[in-house]
C-alpha cells in the first residue's frame, strides 16, 4: 500500500501536501457557507434572484481581479508566502461578519472583503504551488491543490448540514464557526518552506499583457469566451429549490457536486501531464454545456440532483487544469501574475455573466439562464479547439 501511494504520489514535495491541506481548510470553510447563502439572501434577508447574482458575481470577480493585483505583487516581491498568508487570515475574519448582516448589503460587503482575502491568498498559493515540484509533474501538484480545495468544498456543506439539522445551530450561527477552519488553512501555509526564485523580477503592479506570450495571451480570449456564460452556481443550487428539492437534499447534492469535482482532480491533473491540458480543458466544458442544457430542459428532480453531480467533473477538471496551463504559458518570473491575470478574467466575465443571469431568473425565466450558459460554453470550446494549440502543455519549452 506505502508504494503504492509512493508511486501515485510520485513527484510531490511536503511543500504541494502543505499546500493542498490550506485548500482544504479554506474551502471548508467558505463552502460551509456557499450552499446556505442564496437561501440565507433570498429567505431571511429577503433578496431577489437579481440581488443573488450581483452579490455572488461581484464576490467572486472582487476575489479574481484582486488575485492579478496579488500575484503581481508576490512577482515584484518576490516573496509568495507573506502575501498568502494575508489572504488566508483577512479571509478567515470576514466569515463572522456575513452573519452579522441584518440588510443585504451588509452581507454583500462582508462577502466582498471575504473575496478580497481569497483573492489575496492565491495566486501567491498557486506560484508556491508551481514551484513546489518538477515542470513535469506541475499538473499533479494543482490536481492535489485541487483535490484539497474540492475536498473542503465536498465536506463544508456536510459541516453545515450537521451544525443546521443534528446540532440545531441557526443559519447566522454558522458564518461564526466557520473562521475555526480558515485559522487552520493560515496554520498549514505557515508551515511552508518557501524557495527562493532564482530568476530576477520583472513584474510590475499593471495589467499590461504585452510582457505575456502571445499563446498565453490567446489562451486568455477562449477562456473570456466561455466565461461570458459562466454565471454562479447559486443559481444552480436556486433552481434545484425551485423544482422543489429541499433544502438539506439540495445541500447534500451540492455536496456529491463537490465530492465528484473532489475525486477528478488530481487524476485529471495527472492525465494533463501526459495528455495535453487543451485536450481535458475542451473535456470540462462538454460537462459543463450538458448540464446547462439539462437543467434547461428539465424540472425532474432525480434528473436535476444527477446533472448537479454530474458538473462536478466540469469543477474538478478546470480548476486544476486552467491553472496549470496558465502556469505552462509564462516564465517563472512572471508566474503568480500569470495565473492571477487568468483568474482575474474568469472572475471579470463570472461577474458580467451572473449580473446577465440575475436579469434573465426575474425577468425572462429561470431556463433562459441555462440556454445562455450552455450557447457559450459550446463557444469556449470552438475558441479553445482555434487558438491554443494541442501541444499547450509546457508552453515555454516548445
Amino acid at each position: 500500500m506505502a508504494v503504492l501511494f509512493q508511486r501515485y504520489f510520485a513527484g510531490l514535495s511536503r511543500n504541494t501536501f502543505l499546500l493542498a491541506l490550506s485548500s482544504l481548510f479554506a474551502d471548508i470553510s467558505t463552502e460551509m457557507l456557499y450552499p446556505v447563502l442564496p437561501v440565507f439572501l433570498t429567505q431571511v434577508l429577503h433578496a431577489t434572484g437579481s440581488i443573488v447574482g450581483l452579490v455572488d458575481g461581484f464576490a467572486q470577480a472582487t476575489q479574481n481581479i484582486v488575485q492579478g493585483f496579488s500575484g503581481a505583487m508576490s512577482d515584484r516581491l518576490q516573496r509568495r508566502k507573506p502575501v498568502a498568508l494575508a489572504g488566508y487570515l483577512l479571509a478567515a475574519l470576514a466569515k463572522p461578519l456575513m452573519g452579522l448582516a441584518t440588510v443585504w448589503e451588509g452581507l454583500f460587503a462582508a462577502r466582498l472583503l471575504d473575496r478580497i482575502g481569497a483573492g489575496t491568498r492565491s495566486a501567491p498559493r498557486d506560484a508556491l504551488v508551481a514551484s513546489s515540484v518538477e515542470e513535469r509533474d506541475r499538473g499533479r501538484a494543482f490536481g492535489l491543490e485541487g483535490l484539497g480545495d474540492n475536498a473542503g468544498a465536498f465536506l463544508g456543506p456536510l459541516v453545515a448540514l450537521f451544525l443546521l439539522y443534528a446540532v440545531h445551530l441557526e443559519l447566522r450561527s454558522i458564518f461564526y464557526v466557520a473562521v475555526i477552519p480558515g485559522l487552520l488553512a493560515l496554520l498549514m501555509v505557515l508551515l511552508v518552506t518557501e524557495r527562493q526564485v532564482a530568476i530576477a523580477a520583472k513584474a510590475r503592479i499593471d495589467v499590461n499583457l504585452g510582457r505575456f506570450p502571445r499563446r498565453y495571451c490567446k489562451y486568455l480570449l477562449a477562456t473570456a469566451v466561455f466565461g461570458v456564460g459562466n454565471s454562479s452556481n447559486a443559481f444552480l443550487i436556486l433552481q434545484t429549490r425551485d423544482a422543489g428539492v429541499s433544502l438539506e437534499a439540495t445541500i447534500l447534492i451540492y455536496a456529491a457536486f463537490n465530492l465528484v469535482a473532489a475525486l477528478i482532480s488530481y487524476p485529471a491533473g495527472a492525465m494533463s501531464d501526459r495528455w495535453g491540458r487543451r485536450n481535458l480543458l475542451l473535456a470540462a466544458f462538454a460537462v459543463f454545456f450538458i448540464t446547462y442544457l439539462g437543467f434547461a430542459l428539465t424540472r425532474d428532480v432525480m434528473l436535476i440532483g444527477a446533472l448537479f453531480v454530474l458538473y462536478g467533473l466540469y469543477q474538478g477538471m478546470f480548476r486544476a487544469v486552467g491553472k496549470a496551463l496558465a502556469a505552462d504559458l509564462v516564465p517563472e518570473s512572471l508566474r503568480a501574475s500569470g495565473v492571477g491575470w487568468y483568474s482575474t478574467t474568469v472572475g471579470l466575465l463570472q461577474l458580467f455573466a451572473s449580473v446577465v443571469a440575475g436579469l434573465l431568473w426575474d425577468r425572462i425565466g429561470h431556463e433562459s439562464v441555462f440556454y445562455y450558459g450552455a450557447i457559450f460554453a459550446a463557444a469556449g470550446g470552438v475558441g479553445l479547439l482555434a487558438l491554443v494549440p494541442g501541444d499547450a502543455r509546457h508552453g515555454l519549452s516548445r
